[in-house]
């Protein structure tokens, strides 16, 4: 039904019919958006979402579901959603929020912090105009400290957010210390001691 409703409303659309499907389809279309229900086969919605952004991937993500508990809509934006829309939904306001999504992709390429610039499509760094190159759990690394300049981001968070919480805590400060040595002097990313990392110039 939504494929027929987007259809008819001028989005091309791809449909994928469980986690897997999503994630293999939304590495090989590059979509400008992304509508992705909280229930699909596994792994869900939010093992998806979490994945994704893992990766690095930036592309808008509308979560869908039929769940309206506070808790759950936190755990939907926690896991990278960008939206979250609670069903039964009219599709007025699907579409609506579908293309409010797509105008602000378009002013979201780029995050920066004093002279450091990434550049979420193409997965690169620069940094007084110099290139660097990073993997994809960088990027979202980067893109985590970027999002929130100044605030701590914990252990925790990065380890839900970019590795699915499935790997130890010092993976966290081996890919901190890797991208300091890579962004060079002066130093950006700060520990901030027992709580995580800052971007603090």
């Amino acid at each position: 039904m939504l494929e027929r409703t987007l259809a008819a409303e001028g989005f091309e659309v791809t449909v994928a019919a469980d986690g897997g499907g999503a994630l293999a389809a939304a590495e090989r279309y590059a979509p400008d958006v992304i509508v992705l229900d909280v229930a699909i086969p596994a792994p869900d919605g939010l093992a998806v979402a979490r994945r994704m952004r893992a990766k690095g991937l930036p592309t808008p993500i509308l979560m869908l579901t039929a769940r309206d508990a506070v808790v759950d809509r936190v755990a939907g934006l926690e896991a990278g959603a960008d939206d979250y829309l609670i069903k039964p939904f009219a599709v007025a306001e699907l579409v609506a929020r579908l293309r409010a999504l797509t105008r602000r992709r378009t002013d979201l390429q780029t995050l920066s912090y004093a002279d450091l610039v990434l550049d979420l499509e193409a997965r690169r760094a620069t940094r007084s105009g110099r290139s660097i190159e990073l993997t994809g759990r960088e990027v979202g690394l980067l893109e985590l400290l970027l999002r929130e300049p100044g605030r701590v981001v914990t252990r925790e968070r990065a380890l839900a957010e970019i590795w699915d919480d499935a790997a130890v805590d010092n993976v966290v400060d081996r890919y901190v210390t890797r991208l300091r040595r890579k962004l060079g002097d002066p130093p950006l990313i700060r520990t901030v001691r027992g709580a995580g990392f800052a971007l603090r110039a």
